[in-house]
């Protein structure tokens, strides 16, 4: 090995990959190990326990799925990945402004949308490596998007209201899950509803309140 190749070898960068589609795991571990791309992936799996048993484990930067089906909140994947110094990269099929909200709100450094270029998660490795946030694009727009959100200063109650409303409940489970009268829990409901229409947002029906719902996080994707 010349000195160059072994040079190029110590800065690769070991990446670890999380999603439970083998498919697109193995895609992916393909195209982040392009020569040029001087990272090595070490791992690749599609379930959480068998990265934190992987011999291979720990690695400088773990890509994991924002919406992996298990038991383990993705706040905690995040978390455990920080106690012993590793960073966290989010992917997920959605760039809407409350996915990538609460992506980087559990602490991972970025989000890549599955719809980015290959590019883009290669980019946001090496800036994750360097300690860096690169955000794609249509990020940085989900991140503008976010911050700049209309504020209908809603009440605790009303928002707990909206939000259990929002998840299918009925006005009645609403009040129950609440400790508060039917009557009661239709008034928040219907506060808040006036109040994001006084921000410009109107919630008025089941349909547009899913929606909002799902761009705040409120529930997730299916």
């Amino acid at each position: 090995m010349t000195a160059m190749e072994a040079d190029a070898r110590r800065r690769r960068i070991r990446v670890a990959l999380v999603d439970d589609h083998r498919l697109l795991v193995e895609g992916l571990a393909a195209r982040l190990s392009a020569p040029r791309a001087h990272i090595e992936v070490v791992a690749a799996v599609t379930d959480w326990d068998h990265l934190l048993s992987h011999p291979a484990f720990p690695v400088d930067v773990v890509v994991v799925e924002f919406g992996l089906e298990d038991d383990v909140p993705f706040e905690t994947k995040v978390q455990q990945l920080a106690e012993i110094g590793i960073t966290a990269i989010a992917l997920a099929r959605n760039r809407d402004a409350a996915t990538v909200h609460a992506a980087l709100t559990a602490g991972a450094l970025t989000l890549v949308p599955k719809s980015e270029p290959a590019e883009q998660l290669v980019a946001a490795v090496h800036a994750a490596a360097d300690g860096r946030a690169h955000h794609a694009p249509s990020v940085q727009d989900a991140l503008d998007a976010w911050a700049n959100r209309a504020d209908p200063n809603l009440g605790r109650q009303e928002l707990t209201a909206l939000q259990l409303y929002a998840q299918g409940r009925s006005v009645h489970e609403v009040a129950q899950q609440m400790a508060t009268t039917d009557q009661t829990a239709k008034s928040y409901i219907k506060r808040g509803r006036r109040k994001y229409r006084m921000a410009g947002v109107d919630l008025g029906t089941k349909v547009l309140l899913r929606r909002h719902a799902l761009r705040e996080g409120w529930i997730a994707p299916e």
